[in-house]
């Protein structure tokens, strides 16, 4: 959703008075690189509500060792997260139910209703946690400050302020924040 620190993980989310029709993607860093279906885009018209309801679907794989997180919708459905914009606030996740070896982790999963009137910036903030022990090689990326697990929290917020450093929680103390690849877009609506 926004770009890592280091630069290397760039993405295209913008404001736009065009939607976009494809994704712009950083080149990675050699080892990670875009992959389709996983890397998609949505355009969503912010003046079609009052309220971004901002759903954050989290898959995990024990035969992977492996989370994956999404934020939109990526067509097939088994990985789809329920963004929108609409005049009523989502109180409650839309997520698929994953595929195969993936399986949706409810705990780590919610939604937030960013209310549009309450400032000039949509601040989307991306907390990215690694867990590396015990053959393990997990990222885990959140970006709606959910409310069943607080100890991956993130800012993201509408305000009249532009973000410019993500706030992120503290991990569990096995998946240890990674502040590099962490960030914050501050998306004007103006």
């Amino acid at each position: 959703m926004v770009p890592s620190r280091d630069g290397r993980f760039t993405t295209g989310t913008a404001t736009s008075a065009t939607p976009d029709q494809t994704r712009s993607c950083g080149a990675g860093d050699g080892n990670f690189t875009p992959h389709h279906p996983w890397a998609a885009v949505q355009a969503l018209d912010l003046s079609a509500g009052r309220y971004l309801n901002l759903h954050q679907c989290v898959y995990y794989s024990d035969g992977q060792r492996d989370h994956l997180t999404t934020v939109i919708s990526l067509g097939g459905g088994e990985f789809s997260a329920g963004t929108n914009v609409s005049d009523t606030p989502d109180t409650t996740p839309n997520c698929g139910p994953g595929r195969g070896l993936y399986d949706l982790v409810p705990l780590l999963s919610d939604v937030k209703a960013l209310d549009l009137s309450a400032g000039r910036y949509v601040n989307l903030q991306q907390c990215v946690y690694y867990y590396g022990a015990g053959g393990f090689d997990d990222h885990f990326t959140t970006v709606v400050p959910t409310r069943r697990d607080g100890r991956f929290t993130t800012g993201t917020k509408v305000s009249d302020t532009p973000d410019t450093a993500p706030t992120c929680g503290r991990g569990d103390g096995n998946f240890d924040l990674i502040p590099l690849l962490s960030g914050t877009k501050a998306l004007s609506r103006t």
